[in-house]
């Protein structure tokens, strides 16, 4: 049984920060690369970082560059989002996300974490 559970989120400050963890089970983690999404209310799912499976290659998007970090550990099938410098507009559900591309596409999700910054 495939499962994805996030946990870290909560409620800080803007300008604090919090990491979020997935630990995943039930598949072949380090074939997988890894995401991390958010949705905020009103407002469509959205790409936050991305990590390849074996590179390490990481992407994110241009709201959060210079104050997330993604990464991975393949032996504890978890992958980490430090969040940094945290603003009120990075308030929303977190989503981990695992993709596999052979030909078709192996998609898994999490359940989410709620993330809130407010003073």
């Amino acid at each position: 049984q495939v499962q994805l559970v996030e946990s870290g989120g909560g409620l800080v400050q803007p300008g604090g920060s919090l990491r979020l963890s997935c630990a995943a089970s039930g598949f072949t983690f380090s074939r997988y690369a890894m995401s991390w999404y958010r949705q905020a209310p009103g407002k469509d799912r959205e790409l936050v970082a991305r990590i390849a499976s074996t590179s390490g290659l990481t992407n994110y998007a241009d709201s959060v560059k210079g104050r997330f970090t993604i990464s991975r550990d393949n032996a504890k099938n978890t992958v980490y989002l430090q969040m940094n410098s945290l603003k009120p507009e990075d308030t929303a559900v977190y989503y981990c996300n695992a993709q596999l591309r052979i030909g078709a596409v192996l998609q898994y999700w999490g359940q989410g974490t709620q993330v809130t910054v407010s003073s």
